[in-house]
């Protein structure tokens, strides 16, 4: 990869780490471009589709001209390796808040967990968590909710196109789920929960594909912190 490839354009797959934001992740990679390559100071750069920080894996970055693919990106199906913890919540709907409101749930059955998955597959009505990066009167929801403010969510649809390679270990259960763009999965998690009765929060999640991107495309090259990114020509 040269100077001129990046300033013309380039797509660059991240593995991004956990407890890192996605701005975090992107602004850390232009500084270590920048540096390598000598790129100016308004060396274009952007990523197509933010990873929450308690989130790990794809993150694409776009450089150059390529930057104009971003919306093309974002719009792409996604797919990710999920872990969810019944029978408790948090307010977070993942591991950002303590959990609270523990209920027994010995009486859940796999076969009952997996007919529950099921119907979360299609199109289905689903509310955004309140710490989430959405704009809620020119306000992200996740400042508000940590300032302890109530804030409202509407209600939108996605789709969920499968839930697949389900493993059942309980209180944990852990599938790979695809999903249109604006898919919150720690939605589906609490709603999944909702369902079964017992409740459920988010206590793992991997992106691992975004269209034809995959994670499994990185190469052996590491940024500081086992920070992997790689060209995908």
């Amino acid at each position: 990869m040269t100077s001129e490839e990046l300033l013309h354009g380039q797509i660059i797959l991240l593995d991004k780490p956990l407890d890192w934001t996605s701005f975090q992740a992107v602004n850390k990679l232009k500084y270590k471009l920048k540096s390598e390559f000598n790129l100016p100071k308004k060396f274009k750069i952007g990523h197509a589709g933010t990873l929450d920080p308690k989130a790990t894996g794809l993150l694409i970055v776009c450089t150059g001209k390529f930057t104009k693919k971003i919306p093309e990106i974002q719009d792409a199906p996604k797919e990710y390796f999920t872990e969810i913890k019944i029978g408790v919540q948090t307010e977070s709907y993942d591991t950002e808040k303590p959990e609270i409101l523990h209920q027994d749930y010995s009486h859940i059955s796999e076969d009952f967990i997996k007919e529950t998955l099921a119907k979360f597959v299609g199109e289905v009505d689903q509310k955004p968590p309140v710490f989430s990066a959405i704009k809620v009167d020119g306000k992200r929801a996740y400042d508000l909710a940590r300032k302890g403010e109530e804030v409202e969510m509407k209600s939108r649809k996605t789709t969920i196109h499968y839930l697949n390679q389900i493993e059942i270990d309980l209180p944990f259960v852990r599938f790979t789920v695809g999903c249109s763009k604006g898919t919150y999965i720690r939605s589906l998690a609490h709603d999944f929960g909702q369902e079964l009765g017992v409740g459920a929060y988010l206590t793992g999640l991997r992106r691992t594909k975004i269209g034809e991107y995959s994670i499994e495309n990185g190469s052996s090259k590491y940024l500081e912190n086992d920070f992997r990114f790689s060209e995908n020509d």
